[in-house]
């Protein structure tokens, strides 16, 4: 994963999230329910990582009512 993009964490409640999942479809049910509770940057872009277990995703999301 690409190091922190401050931006994405400047203020009280905004968050950068890295999800692993066993697979993509899991990954997705884990996006879609996170956007259903918060604003979130939406699909992410699924990673492979070779001889590793899973799928990887970052995301971003804005926790503040």
């Amino acid at each position: 994963m690409e190091p922190i993009d401050p931006i994405h964490v400047s203020e009280p409640g905004l968050i950068d999230l890295a999800i692993t999942a066993t697979d993509e479809a899991i990954l997705q049910e884990a996006v879609e329910e996170l956007g259903r509770r918060w604003a979130t940057s939406g699909a992410p872009r699924v990673r492979r990582v070779p001889g590793e277990p899973g799928v990887t995703a970052r995301l971003y999301a804005d926790l503040r009512p």
